[in-house]
Parts: structure tokens; sequence; C-alpha cells
């Protein structure tokens, strides 16, 4: 039974743990995106790889929409102003963070583009408190804090790696900088956006519009032909669905789930997992050695997000 508990200093334990649980699992799957991306690389170009599960994904999910539309009675009419919102969201936010992380990633290094992910929870906390007008509170400030040092002690061996200032990785960092601003526009964006329409329609007319700018990009900058998917062994085919059903469709849709009940800013700070499931899953499926900062960066990544999901005011 759901508690009744409606102290403004905690959200109900219940709702917590369910958040908690959609949050994790979430990240899960956007943690498997760069193992998913290494086994295409090679074989399609970034674009392609970007775009392509992109495309079947808003194909899958335009049934669900129709659906629920038809279900919903008091579905919101979609206006032109609406389009041109869900055009920002799209090409603003996911054609931009999407093809910026992928593209960056081939020209720089994975260490450089896991370091500059960190930025992500710090940028959307900075443009929910402008655009939102989300609190930036001692507590969430305090977690983002406490959750990034867990991260750079998870990552030391990426910093030790990395390279930002060298001049053949210049280029593929601002693209990853570019992913990272693209993926924190899209998130807060979107959260003001729910007080219109619900979060299947958003996700899905925003895919509508990202995939309509996107494709001159296939076309004219780099051009693509069928024999490159005829080429895929299983382990490609099994990258793309991943890519097509989880990271751009399931991942998505619980992530917009949780912004109907929680800050942006909250759900924002369960990306510092992201680092946290890649080197759980390169240490099961790499056979990667998990050191002792890594442990404890792990630690104290997860006692920062659920000290945040459980004690911060519901208010925002």
């Amino acid at each position: 039974m759901e508690t009744t508990d409606t102290s403004p200093k905690a959200h109900p334990k219940p709702r917590f743990l369910w958040f908690f649980f959609l949050l994790a699992l979430v990240n899960l799957m956007w943690a498997a995106q760069g193992t998913a991306v290494k086994f295409l690389e090679g074989k399609l170009g970034p674009i392609a790889i970007t775009f392509l599960p992109f495309y079947v994904t808003t194909v899958l999910l335009i049934p669900l929409l129709i659906r629920e539309r038809r279900r919903n009675a008091g579905a919101a009419t979609v206006m032109w102003a609406d389009w041109r919102k869900f055009t920002a969201a799209g090409v603003g936010g996911q054609v931009l963070a999407q093809l910026g992380m992928t593209w960056g990633i081939t020209k720089s290094l994975a260490s450089n583009a896991a370091i500059l992910n960190l930025l992500i929870p710090v940028i959307t906390a900075v443009l929910a408190s402008f655009m939102l007008r989300e609190r930036i509170t001692r507590l969430r400030i305090g977690c983002l804090l406490v959750g990034l040092a867990g991260v750079f002690l998870l990552s030391m061996e990426d910093l030790k790696q990395s390279s930002f200032l060298r001049a053949s990785y210049l280029f593929g960092n601002l693209l990853i900088l570019a992913g990272c601003l693209g993926s924190s526009f899209y998130n807060v964006y979107c959260k003001g956006l729910l007080q219109r329409f619900q979060e299947i329609e958003i996700l899905i007319f925003s895919y509508l519009t990202a995939s309509v700018a996107s494709l001159p990009l296939l076309i004219w900058v780099e051009p693509f032909q069928f024999s490159q998917l005829a080429a895929l062994d299983w382990r490609g085919w099994t990258a793309f669905a991943f890519l097509a059903i989880f990271m751009y469709g399931l991942s998505m849709v619980l992530f917009f789930y949780v912004l109907q009940h929680l800050p942006v800013t909250i759900a924002s700070t369960s990306l510092y997992l992201v680092p946290v499931f890649g080197i759980l899953l390169a240490a099961g499926f790499l056979h990667e050695h998990l050191t002792a900062a890594a442990l404890a960066g792990t630690v104290i990544v997860l006692a920062s997000t659920i000290l945040i999901m459980r004690w911060d005011k519901p208010a925002v």
C-alpha cells in the first residue's frame, strides 16, 4: 500500500524506489550505447549509425502514438506553433545530441567522451534554472558535486589517457561537447512541453522532426547504400536492434515518464550512473579489472543518486 506521507522533506518511499529503479534501468541502457556503436563502427558511417536505428524507432513508435491519441479524447491539437517547438526539440536536442556524441567519438577518444559527459547533469541543472525556474538548492548542488567526485574516481584511468589539447582531437571534443549541450537542452526543453502533451507525444513528434532534418545528412554528407546493411553480421544486427528498440525507444519512454514526476535536475543527476554501469558491463563482458578506486566511485555515485531522490523536496 502506498504511503500517505506528504512530508516535503522526502518523496514517499514506494515512489522513490520505483523512480530509482526506472532511472537505473534507463542508465543501464544508455551505458550500453558505446558498446553497440563499437560493433557497428567500420561497417556503417557515424551518421548512419546515429540515424538509421533512430528512423526505425520513430516508425515503430508511430502506431503507439496513434493508439494513445485515439484513447485520449482530450489530446491537445498540434498547432503550427507546437511544431516549431517539436522542431527545436528534435533538431536542437536529438540531432545535436546523438550526432555530436557518435561522430565526436570517432574523431576523438572514448576517454575524452567519458569525461566530457560528466558535464551533462551540471549543464542540465543550469538550463533548468533558467528555462524552467527550477531551484538550485544546496542539496542538489551537493549531490551533483558528490556524484561528480564519484565519477572522477570511476574515470581515473580515462583521465590518465585523456588528451583534450591535441589538435587532432579538438574537432571531436567539440562535437562531443555539442552532444552534451544537445542532450541537456532536450531534457530540459521537453520537460516544459509536458504541461501540454503526453510524454509519448513529445518523444515521437520530436523524433519525426529530427528524422526529417537529418535526412539530408544521409543523402549528401554521408551517402548511404543498403548494401552496407546487408554486410552486417549477427553482432552488428544485434547492436542495431538494441539501438533502435532500447536506446532510442524504451529508455526514452521511461525517462519521459519519470520526468512527469521529478524535476529534470534530479532525474538528470542519475546520469552519473552511466559510467557506473559502463564499468560493471566492461568487467562482466570484457573481463576488465575493477580497481579499488572504481569500486569506491561506484558507491559514492549510488549514494549521491539515492540521497537526492530520497530527500529532495518535490516542489520546484
